[in-house]
């Protein structure tokens, strides 16, 4: 008996299949590129194609019967499909800048602070339904053939089962989700003109859907016995892989995007939540919920350097045998690096949500090495994750360790960095793969292996290694942050 945990994201999808008693059977992962052409997109149907790749091969690998699968994504962007089930365009990521005006246009008609009653969102073109106005404004053709509407957990869902369902974290993510009601806000759709009944139901995190159907199961070796269970946004899936169900742990996922992501069961201030565009999505206990401080580039920056800067050197640990982030965490050592990073290489993410903020490098010098670039992009994004923590700590959310997974959560320097600028105890647990660990759960749960998600997280959670703080290293290092949370309204200043 086994289960299988898939998590799309916006560059590949991996699947991860475990036994009952918490084995890793198997796992395949396959990449995808993006689609430049109006402006960042996928195309869907490549999506599924390697999405049952993913399926097939991890299934084929383990050796057990796969009983139940669960399914996990990024939020936001939806996917299009006609009566025949096909994708009638490609999906406008939510890093894409289409949606803007539309966004403008629904607070001017709702107001921004209805809005913000209703789903507990700042109004943002990175959600849902502005992009949905913009398809119908620019591409009526496509927005009238389609009769579904989907974002990508419900797709995968959709073309393994046949059935149209949305749990309430990704339901959140649209800028349609009527969060105390846990509905679709119909005030909402009528404002923005979008058409309710191509909406799929929303359903409790982790809900058994359906049975896989019979031509999917052929096609990828799946048993037609298998349930699938409701999706969630990969978040919400890293928080449960992660055995996360306190408000005194957040949980830190470290990929390509940096987040951290904590429980709370109430704010304070729920105005300093929506300044920061901190979003509130219901968890997958009773009475409990998340929300996401994040950075746009966590990772990213560091395969920035990779590309960027250090090719040379990342060629030459490839010829060893070596991965590159390897060679360069070997010759980190000492404190700060003496620079400052603004990481905003891809926008700013929370507090700010500033899409038009370029990054920046301040404080070169001739004697500055390409090794000290690298450790001040580490120390940008843990200033960044402090950042976000005193934000949120004002709206009343606070904790007292993170856990961190994610490949970030593989070097001990980089997770050490953090526990000294947050001046808490940080566990890493590694490179886990924390979100189709998290749906691993969830479906197992689902469909009766275990009575709940604390007993499945007895099973599968491994204890990781822990990061004290350094008292002395923090104080130095806030004397940097000071400087650094300067930095923001001083280069937006310099780049308008």
């Amino acid at each position: 008996m086994a289960v299988a945990g898939i998590d799309v994201g916006t560059t590949g999808c991996k699947c991860t299949i475990y036994n009952k008693e918490g084995k890793q059977l198997s796992e395949a992962y396959e990449e995808y590129p993006s689609v430049h052409t109006e402006g960042r997109e996928l195309n869907p149907s490549v999506v599924w194609q390697n999405v049952k790749k993913v399926l097939h091969d991890s299934a084929a690998d383990a050796g057990e019967t796969v009983e139940a699968i669960g399914v996990a994504s990024f939020g936001e962007t939806f996917v299009m499909l006609d009566e025949r089930d096909r994708p009638v365009t490609n999906t406008v990521l939510y890093t894409d800048w289409r949606g803007e005006e539309q966004c403008k246009i629904l607070s001017f008609r709702m107001g921004t602070e209805k809005i913000m009653e209703i789903t507990a969102l700042n109004p943002s073109s990175n959600f849902s339904i502005p992009k949905l106005m913009w398809m119908k404004e620019y591409k009526p053709e496509e927005y009238r053939r389609a009769k579904k509407i989907l974002l990508y957990a419900d797709y995968i869902i959709y073309m393994l089962t046949g059935e149209t369902k949305i749990d309430y974290s990704l339901a959140s993510r649209t800028m349609a989700f009527d969060l105390k009601k846990r509905a679709w806000s119909r005030e909402i759709f009528e404002a923005a003109e979008i058409d309710l009944e191509k909406m799929p139901d929303i359903v409790p995190t982790g809900t058994p859907v359906g049975k896989i159907r019979r031509k999917i199961a052929k096609e990828t070796g799946i048993s037609p016995d298998a349930v699938v269970c409701a999706g969630c946004h990969d978040q919400v899936a890293a928080a449960v892989g992660t055995g996360t169900f306190s408000t005194e742990t957040a949980v830190n996922g470290a990929g390509t995007v940096e987040c951290i992501t904590p429980l709370f069961h109430s704010v304070k201030s729920p105005q300093i939540m929506l300044e920061g565009n901190y979003c509130t999505v219901p968890y997958v206990i009773p009475d409990t919920y998340v929300t996401y401080a994040y950075s746009n580039t966590g990772g990213a920056l560091l395969k920035w350097y990779r590309d960027k800067i250090a090719c040379m050197e990342a060629a030459e640990a490839k010829k060893k045998g070596m991965s590159p982030y390897e060679a360069f965490n070997e010759q980190l050592s000492g404190g700060a690096s003496g620079l400052l990073v603004l990481p905003y290489f891809a926008g700013a993410a929370t507090p700010y949500m500033d899409t038009e903020i370029k990054g920046a490098i301040l404080g070169l010098t001739l004697e500055t090495t390409s090794l000290d670039i690298y450790k001040a992009l580490m120390e940008a994004t843990a200033y960044e994750d402090r950042l976000n923590m005193e934000k949120i700590k004002e709206a009343g959310i606070s904790f007292q360790s993170l856990c961190s997974c994610g490949g970030g959560a593989r070097s001990s320097y980089w997770v050490q960095l953090k526990a000294d600028i947050l001046n808490i105890p940080v566990e890493s647990l590694g490179s886990i793969q924390a979100g189709t660990l998290g749906t691993v759960m969830m479906a197992g749960v689902s469909c009766g292996i275990y009575k709940n998600l604390e007993e499945a997280s007895s099973v599968f959670r491994k204890p990781g290694i822990w990061y004290e703080p350094d008292k002395k290293k923090h104080d130095s290092y806030m004397e940097k942050y000071e400087q650094y949370k300067k930095l923001y309204r001083a280069v937006k200043a310099v780049m308008q």
